[in-house]
């Protein structure tokens, strides 16, 4: 099982079942979660105390020391690999940031894995390192409390318990500290940026006009729907370790490692914090070495290393379409999920398993109206949300494509079985729509995306120039 461990951005999963014989009994193509989501949304720490700590702690913060380290890979785990302008970084910072990766992609804890990703996590454990240091000058706060919202997050997109996530953690030999200093680093270092490009984070009307301008010259040209993992290159005379790391990345993503947690845990661009997406971006945007590649790839694949001016790039393509022409239907959807108190065995469904299906059936034959259906969520617990956001049609996988698209606007789908529940879904209102026609707010966020990307690259480039940094162990 592998956790989602994103701090931003969420999805909604649903494994349909179609024309099995059995209501518990799964097809194939039911075998992996679909998400339905509509438009892009916008390490640990060692002695001086993290940005924001706080002595009364949320239970979900507190006692994170508690989880300790169960594999020892190497060298001792209190081996000091690199002191960071006179904070340490040792092996068990390295390992349990290895591990958690491994936690929250699904892939199996190996020694071979962990040699093969050390470099590159001591090379983000630096540059987490640097960025805390930052926020600790600029005298910012993450209170726990933002930490604690960003678990519980975690925690209800996995369909947790609150506070399981940290006995799920010590289970696999994973301290809390790790992940809560990665959340730490992401929101701390978002506040950062926000200072520092000061007026620059407003755009005005004029900028808009002029993109909205030069997408109107770009007309009938291609744009993509891409998402990137951005590898830095230390010295670009020598590139071996860099790209060694960049395949070993690319053979975990092809073996089925979800692309955002990837992006999310390892790239180094600040598109990490949406999951490495970048959202409809043209090609006068993207490096020409990024270019000549995604020109060739299908949707879904996965690039090779693609070097571009200060590292490497892998990049995936979730969709592709022509500039003022991508005409679509938009849905607007409301959902049920009755949650599962343990997984599902088609085989051998529980009595509550069981009783779960009994009321899908009942709420779909009584439920008429999208309101109706919100409020039954809220009283199953909203274990997902009522409203997933506004979805494509086109772009939603093939099964559950089929099953909205024939469903009459206020009735409910038959319920949909997935190992962890039951949704029902209903669609509220359907429109025609250009999908190629971008909002003025949608330009301002790809605006203020370019510029955030900008800001973080010189400001990281800067902290390594002014930064001392003592290597003491080789990885």
């Amino acid at each position: 099982m592998r956790l989602s461990l994103s701090v931003t951005g969420s999805a909604l999963a649903i494994m349909t079942v179609l024309g099995a014989t059995s209501p518990f009994v799964t097809a194939p193509e039911a075998s992996a979660q679909a998400s339905l989501h509509g438009h892009r949304h916008h390490g640990s720490q060692a002695a001086p105390p993290a940005a924001g700590t706080d002595q009364d702690a949320p239970a979900a913060v507190q006692g994170a020391e508690s989880g300790k380290s169960k594999v020892v890979y190497g060298e001792t785990q209190d081996t000091i690999i690199a002191v960071i302008n006179g904070t340490p970084l040792t092996r068990r910072d390295v390992d349990n940031r290895g591990r958690l990766f491994a936690l929250s992609t699904g892939l199996p804890v190996s020694e071979d894995l962990m040699n093969r990703l050390r470099p590159q996590i001591v090379r983000q454990l630096i540059d987490e390192r640097l960025r805390t240091q930052e926020i600790l000058d600029r005298h910012i706060i993450v209170t726990s409390e933002q930490i604690a919202s960003a678990i519980a997050g975690i925690e209800k997109r996995n369909g947790m318990p609150e506070h399981a996530l940290r006995d799920r953690l010590e289970k696999d030999g994973v301290s809390l500290t790790t992940l809560i200093d990665q959340i730490r680093v992401q929101i701390g270092w978002t506040q950062v940026l926000r200072q520092e490009m000061g007026s620059r984070a407003r755009m005005t009307s004029e900028d808009i006009a002029e993109r909205t301008e030069a997408l109107r010259k770009q007309e009938g040209r291609p744009e993509y729907l891409i998402s990137e993992i951005f590898v830095p290159v230390e010295d670009p005379r020598h590139t071996e370790t860099e790209l060694k790391f960049t395949e070993t990345i690319i053979q975990q993503l092809r073996s089925g490692a979800p692309f955002p947690i990837v992006a999310a845990q390892f790239s180094q661009a600040q598109s990490a914090l949406d999951g490495g997406s970048m959202g409809w971006v043209q090609e006068d945007s993207l490096d020409p070495q990024v270019v000549a590649m995604i020109r060739q790839m299908p949707e879904g694949a996965i690039s090779n290393p693609i070097r571009v001016a200060g590292g490497y790039v892998i990049a995936t393509i979730e969709g592709k379409r022509v500039i003022g022409h991508q005409p679509g239907t938009l849905l607007d959807v409301r959902q049920a999920f009755i949650p599962f108190t343990e997984k599902l065995n088609p085989q051998a469904p529980t009595d509550q398993q069981r009783r779960a299906l009994q009321q899908a059936v009942q709420i779909s034959q009584s439920v008429h109206a999208c309101d109706d259906l919100a409020a039954m969520n809220k009283k199953l617990g909203e274990v997902r949300p009522s409203n997933p956001g506004e979805l494509q049609l086109e772009r939603l996988n093939p099964q559950m494509r089929q099953v909205l698209s024939e469903l009459p606007i206020g009735k409910t789908t038959r319920p949909l079985v997935s190992e962890d529940g039951i949704d029902l879904l209903m669609i509220c209102s359907k429109q025609t729509k250009n999908f190629a026609d971008q909002t003025p707010s949608e330009i301002a966020d790809q605006l203020l995306n370019e510029r955030v990307e900008q800001t973080a690259r010189q400001l990281d480039r800067d902290l390594h120039r002014r930064a001392v940094i003592e290597m003491r162990s080789k990885t």
